[in-house]
């Protein structure tokens, strides 16, 4: 299965990002970027890639001590920026350093599982909102995200999320993201085998 750690947002911190989405949607050449879809906004820490079914236990056990080695922190969605002309995304503020510590920790329990992630990178947290289909100059939408400024949560859980790509070669098809398993930061109660 094609899996990825990711710390999810609430709802609360979605719904305020969603209108300022809807902002950039009315600029000039919105329509040549494809969104993302709001049930799928996720600051992914570490992307895994296929995992065979029989390492999952592993990567879990793993997952739920880096979890609990990780005390919960504060954290909003602020601003935005770019990867050349490739993506658009909402970055993000309040302790980045904790969430950084947290997809490092994700990452290194992924390779002590025996599963390959991206290798050693700086983790740049960000919420992938749009992706270009050609050659696109998204400076535009990162200049009129750069004001926005979400409230702060506080994320208590890590999450183990399984994509499921789309196969049936729908216009506009997006991935289908299921949680299959949550841990608490800080050794609070979570879910250890299974979404919920």
């Amino acid at each position: 299965m094609r899996l990825f750690a990711a710390v999810l947002p609430p709802d609360s911190a979605t719904s305020e990002l969603a209108l300022a989405a809807d902002k950039l949607k009315e600029l000039p050449g919105a329509e040549r970027l494809r969104w993302t879809g709001r049930s799928g906004w996720h600051f992914t820490l570490a992307f895994l890639g296929e995992v065979p079914d029989e390492a999952v236990p592993d990567l879990s056990a793993r997952l739920e001590r880096a979890a609990h080695r990780t005390p919960s922190f504060p954290l909003a969605l602020r601003g935005g920026g770019h990867f050349g002309e490739r993506a658009l995304w909402a970055g993000a503020a309040g302790d980045v350093a904790a969430l950084r510590l947290l997809a490092a920790r994700a990452d290194a329990a992924a390779r002590k599982a025996g599963i390959a992630t991206e290798g050693h990178r700086h983790y740049r947290p960000h919420l992938t909102l749009a992706r270009a289909k050609g050659e696109t100059d998204l400076t535009p939408y990162v200049d009129a995200l750069g004001p926005f400024d979400g409230a702060t949560w506080t994320v208590a859980e890590l999450t183990l999320v399984r994509s499921n790509l789309p196969v049936s070669g729908v216009a506009g098809e997006r991935p289908r993201y299921e949680a299959v398993g949550r841990w608490a930061l800080g050794g609070g109660a979570g879910s250890p085998g299974g979404a919920g």
